[in-house]
């Protein structure tokens, strides 16, 4: 009994800890959508069509996800309007949510001049293309073995530039690459050394 207790106790406050959305809408950019949701201990989904019921599936390190949900709290937990006044090109339409305690929050933004909500899209924004990149390479790996090292190539740019997130997922497919002679020497051997730097980070 104190066990079921225990369970029920403890599946209530996992239902009280506040869980984040994000979607962007830019009709003619590639993806034209994503969306996106996180929970406080780093276990994300990312889609890139509302009806898609087959996610990426993945988990941000602990330190990642503390900074996105610090400024989410930050930001009042989007109570209140992030919209700029000032008029701007269309960036696309991007919406920051959170449901916690059973209730739901939600603003939606085309620009803001609110340094917080640019800190948190841009980290949206390297999900995005973190995700972009390990279905690149999984695409590459799969049906495209001359053109897995300019795969390989952008991933590491992409990680010399410090755009990446969740750096654990992409290791499955760094070591495939790695060890399959069916691809290219210097593409192996690439995919090794990124594997290395990533298990030592």
């Amino acid at each position: 009994m104190k066990r079921l207790l225990a369970l029920a106790a403890w599946g209530l406050a996992a239902a009280a800890e506040p869980r984040l959305f994000y979607s962007k809408s830019f009709p003619g950019s590639t993806p034209e959508f994503v969306a996106i949701a996180l929970a406080r201990n780093g276990e994300a989904e990312y889609r890139e069509a509302a009806d898609d019921d087959r996610p990426l599936k993945f988990r941000l390190r602990q330190s990642e996800a503390g900074e996105i949900f610090a400024l989410a709290e930050k930001l009042g937990w989007f109570s209140r309007p992030l919209e700029s006044p000032l008029k701007v090109a269309f960036m696309g339409m991007k919406t920051f949510g959170v449901e916690r305690g059973g209730r739901k929050t939600e603003v939606k933004f085309n620009f803001s001049e609110d340094l917080d909500a640019r800190a948190l899209a841009d980290w949206f924004e390297r999900i995005t293309e973190s995700e972009q990149h390990l279905i690149a390479l999984e695409r590459a790996a799969k049906y495209d073995r001359l053109g897995i090292n300019r795969a390989v190539l952008q991933f590491e740019s992409a990680w010399t530039r410090n755009r990446l997130v969740a750096l654990d997922q992409y290791l499955p497919i760094l070591d495939r690459i790695a060890k399959n002679e069916v691809y290219l020497h210097m593409a192996r051997q690439r995919a090794a050394a990124l594997g290395e730097a990533i298990r030592a980070k």
